[in-house]
């Protein structure tokens, strides 16, 4: 039974225990097949809700509850919650949500599915290892088990000869059980690219020999997951000691909620790989900072014809004709940019292997500099900054010093502005920014902690009518992963909760007619704001502006020749109304 909803992508994450957070998310093909994760589906009952810090859970519940909508669970980690809602409304609702104060952003739970390319069975030998220099690298190192490799897919078989003695516990986030026995196919196929075991006489060899697997399933027996189940699964096995995670689906770089995540293992001293996607077209999602995404190559370095590309595609790897583990203890060639990224996360394990100090910034920019450059050169959307070479990465992983952290990251509110007055729900901006990553940030009201806010951008709710009128501080701490703290500069806001009785100021500036034809501007001021301004001819109301400068262009033909009475009222937020002195005019 579907507990918590998934990607309807497939792919799979392996991860290390004792270290926290290289993530790989990427996109995985069948045995006969390429298996790509279709433009998808949307849950049509269902919303995720991201909040912004200062919101507590009750809170949350009451700003959709007020919508008619229900929740079905909290990430926590995010602040994210995932939100039941009435199907007919779900238009509705989301564009109401979306103008919440309290609201970072709102997306909808999206399904993706696998999709299917021919592809041949038959090629036996593993090309991919010697194209990417990897039994150059195994010099180095062919793995630790204490670095673990996430794979966030369908499962993983556990009883397969050159996985068994690998798996390490991981969770199922589809049934919310420890239950991660492969119900697809899809999951072990990933698991054999990335980690298989290596030099034991049995089946296929693997980028990362001896680096552990953590299952953690986020699809149901159909392949299908869901942006949540994907979310839900990255925070778990960063907190549960992975370096590494792959999630092999296409569509996860753009969702709100899975950068969130992806954030969070970064900021924790991960990093996502994901696979880039089968559409064989040009993908216009945004590049992701804190998620490395993985297009795929032939036996030539070509880009395969199936490949996504776009300025999201950080990296390239071989992802044709892979001979990896199957389900039930097999083995078959499959192709796919599912394949292309677990082969990168391994190259990641390796890294961290034999530097175990680097940081994500570290390990990406050593990836991305040590790549062999195919098509224009430098970076492009087809290759990325070019295809990985194992050997060169994880020899300069070896000879690089990890850099001590000791530069405290940046911060500073920039809304509301210092001397500003403000009243009612107010949302403080901060922007902060670090070497390694902001890990969280934190609001101090008069030099009280009030809230942390750990994904960006950030941003807080705060209800002036909780403190008394008058100044109040506000300043915001950045922490980075060291422990480092920025600290803002201070700003100084003065709280003006009273009652307003003071009506806007209005003058009618300049009126005008030719022919059939009025012009009128308006000049309005108000203490707080100016709602809108209404124009009048005699006494009748003829058009209404919200906007500064209040203008005003009529048609006049319908009114009789002879002397008018222009005038204008203006309104503020409290209802008070200001009222300008009559103007005549003549026609």
């Amino acid at each position: 039974m579907l507990k918590t909803p998934s990607l309807s992508c497939i792919s799979h994450t392996v991860i290390g225990p004792f270290y926290a957070g290289f993530i790989a998310v990427l996109i995985l093909l069948s045995v006969s097949s390429v298996t790509t994760f279709a433009q998808g589906e949307w849950v049509p009952d269902e919303l995720l809700v991201g909040f912004r810090g200062g919101i507590s859970a009750e809170q949350a519940e009451n700003v959709y509850r007020a919508h008619g909508a229900n929740k079905i669970e909290e990430i926590r980690r995010i602040n994210v919650h995932r939100i039941k809602v009435p199907a007919h409304a779900l238009d509705a609702i989301e564009h109401s949500l979306s103008r919440r104060p309290e609201i970072k952003f709102v997306e909808r739970n999206r399904r993706v599915a696998p999709d299917q390319l021919p592809n041949d069975p038959s090629y036996p030998n593993q090309w991919h290892l010697p194209k990417i220099d990897a039994d150059l690298a195994w010099e180095f190192s062919e793995g630790l088990p204490e670095v673990v490799i996430a794979i966030l897919d369908s499962g993983v078989d556990p009883a397969h000869p050159d996985l068994a003695a690998k798996l390490v516990s991981g969770f199922n986030f589809y049934n919310y059980n420890t239950d991660t026995t492969d119900g697809y196919g899809h999951g072990t196929k990933v698991a054999g690219a990335a980690a298989a075991i290596g030099n034991n006489g049995t089946g296929v060899a693997s980028v990362a020999w001896r680096n552990s697997i953590m299952p953690i399933r986020v699809t149901d027996t159909a392949g299908y997951g869901y942006y949540s189940t994907i979310a839900n699964g990255l925070t778990y096995a960063v907190d549960h000691g992975a370096k590494v995670m792959n999630v092999s689906f296409a569509a996860v770089a753009g969702s709100g909620t899975i950068q969130s995540a992806a954030q969070y293992v970064m900021n924790h001293g991960g990093l996502v790989v994901a696979a880039a996607g089968n559409c064989g077209c040009f993908d216009s999602t945004a590049e992701n900072p804190y998620i490395l995404s993985v297009s795929g190559t032939d036996q030539y370095d070509n880009l395969a014809s199936w490949s996504s590309r776009g300025t999201y595609v950080d990296l390239s790897a071989p992802g044709v004709s892979i001979y990896t583990t199957t389900n039930g203890g097999g083995y078959a060639a499959v192709s796919g940019t599912s394949f292309s990224s677990p082969i990168t996360a391994g190259v990641v394990a390796l890294m961290i292997s034999v530097n175990p100090g680097l940081s994500p910034a570290q390990i990406e920019s050593l990836l991305e500099s040590n790549a062999d450059d195919f098509g224009a050169a430098g970076y492009d959307t087809l290759y990325g900054f070019g295809r990985v070479n194992a050997h060169r990465a994880v020899a300069a992983a070896a000879s690089t010093n990890p850099l001590p952290d000791t530069m405290p990251p940046s911060a500073s509110i920039t809304a509301p502005a210092n001397g500003a007055t403000v009243n009612g729900i107010v949302q403080v901006a901060v922007s902060a920014s670090d070497d390694t990553g902001v890990s969280r940030v934190d609001l101090y009201l008069d030099g009280n902690l009030h809230s942390s806010d750990n994904t960006a951008p950030y941003s807080f709710f705060w209800d002036t009518t909780l403190v008394n009128d008058g100044s109040h501080s506000l300043v915001a701490r950045a922490v980075d992963a060291g422990g480092n703290v920025g600290t803002s500069a201070t700003v100084s806001v003065s709280v003006n909760n009273a009652p307003d009785s003071i009506s806007p100021t209005v003058n009618i500036s300049a009126v005008g007619v030719s022919r059939h034809k009025l012009t009128v501007n308006v000049s309005a001021t108000d203490n707080v704001g100016v709602t809108k301004v209404e124009l009048y001819v005699d006494d009748q109301l003829k058009a209404t502006d919200t906007s500064n400068p209040y203008s005003f262009s009529l048609n006049v033909k319908s009114i009789s020749n002879g002397t008018h009475t222009l005038q204008a009222r203006a309104y503020d937020a409290a209802g008070n109304v200001g009222i300008s002195s009559p103007v005549p005019f003549s026609k």
